[in-house]
């Protein structure tokens, strides 16, 4: 019984940030493609800008 409850919960603590992270990539992908292309351009740039890589 011990073995059972060990191993259940251990595929369930692999399987939770997977779908997690599945979740959060079918978000991200939804979302920027309804979003404008120059709209996802400015964000990237001020992104850039505000970690400190040159871009131009």
């Amino acid at each position: 019984m011990t073995t059972m409850t060990k191993t259940l919960s251990a595929s369930r603590a692999r399987f939770f940030p997977a779908l997690f992270a599945a979740m959060i990539g079918v978000a991200v992908i939804s979302l920027t493609g309804h979003v404008q292309a120059a709209a996802l351009h400015d964000a990237a740039h001020d992104v850039r800008h505000a970690t400190g890589f040159p871009c131009h």
